[in-house]
């Protein structure tokens, strides 16, 4: 297939015209007075524009330089083409949205919180390198090193998409820091991937009463006042049982936003996972990760090397793949998920 081909393709695997409705869309709203009266909603809006006309003005670039060149200047634009080509790869419902990362420490004592934490900053670089942006909305520390649990949201576009094929189990074989004799330590962390819902969202319409909101002091970060109002907020979504929680604002409104948005990429990745189209048809179940075999192990100690258990993909050098440099794991799940869904 000719490179012009595989634009006219791309135009509407990739929905570039209705893309280009939405940009008008959001312009048009950013002119209305009341607009930037919502910091977080302004912000959130303004954030999507930016994606969305990074991709169209993308598209629409190649597509014009495509149609003035010939022979080998075409070939210049091959790479390009291809880059485009990998967000056909993003065919779920939520692919395009943003994510939210839980983390839970595992068996391992001291050395699953350690690695917890290890795993946390692995997606904070991840993120950082990607022009994502990040927030740390829940954090619980370990007595003596590491995080017990961790909740982060990512906001950029196709974050859930690239990222949802990380949650599981995240096993660490290494020396072990916490013991006088160095012995060599097994530890898991366990990471769920959920879609982030926009609170504007009216798919996510949820009723008062099926809520159970509990505030409680703050014992991690956020500002001079955070450990000395009850400034955290804890809900109870009564129906599935799911419990969220937020303590990295200083106010109590803040934090009661961000709990709820979490809650509510919760109940849409509930309702993928079972495969419901209405949060009153989903069942008490409980939506935490479970816990099985890993699907990654990260080897310090006695040799290097980070395996993918289900894609095979393998990285000799640990230490950058710590640092943030995950995407030919991304990459290769990508492929490995479209072909089990397919």
């Amino acid at each position: 297939m000719s490179l012009k081909d595989r634009l006219e393709k791309l135009k509407g695997l990739l929905s570039i015209e209705q893309k280009s409705a939405q940009v008008a869309e959001i312009e048009a709203e950013m002119i209305e007075p009341d607009f930037w009266l919502d910091d977080k909603a302004s912000g959130a809006k303004t954030r999507e524009l930016k994606d969305l006309k990074e991709e169209v003005d993308k598209f629409n670039e190649l597509h014009e330089l495509s149609e003035m060149a010939e022979g080998d200047d075409l070939k210049g634009l091959e790479s390009e083409v291809a880059e485009l080509e990998k967000l056909t790869k993003f065919k779920g419902k939520y692919d395009q949205n943003g994510a939210i990362l839980s983390f839970f420490a595992g068996a391992g004592g001291d050395d699953a919180q350690d690695w917890t934490e290890m795993l946390l900053k692995m997606y904070l670089k991840w993120a950082q390198n990607e022009g994502l942006r990040a927030t740390i909305l829940d954090e619980a520390k370990g007595s003596t090193a590491g995080v017990k649990g961790a909740t982060l949201e990512l906001e950029g576009r196709y974050a859930y998409g690239k990222l949802k094929g990380e949650a599981g189990v995240h096993r660490l074989v290494r020396q072990s820091p916490f013991n006088a004799k160095s012995l060599r330590q097994t530890s898991f962390s366990l990471v769920g991937v959920m879609p982030k819902i926009e609170q504007n969202n009216k798919d996510f319409e949820i009723r008062e009463t099926d809520l159970r909101i509990d505030t409680f002091r703050a014992s991690g970060h956020g500002g001079q006042s955070v450990n000395t109002t009850d400034s955290a907020v804890r809900i109870t979504h009564l129906p599935t049982d799911l419990v969220v929680s937020c303590q990295n604002e200083k106010s109590q409104l803040q934090n009661k936003l961000s709990a709820m948005s979490v809650l509510k990429s919760r109940l849409a990745k509930l309702l993928e996972d079972q495969h419901k189209e209405k949060i009153e048809e989903l069942k008490g179940e409980s939506a935490e990760p479970e816990w099985g075999s890993q699907i990654r192990s990260y080897v310090l100690h006695p040799y290097k090397q980070v395996k993918d258990h289900r894609t095979n993909t393998v990285s000799k050098d640990p230490d950058a793949v710590l640092d943030g440099e995950i995407n030919q794991f991304i990459e290769s799940e990508l492929e490995y998920l479209n072909k089990k869904d397919a």
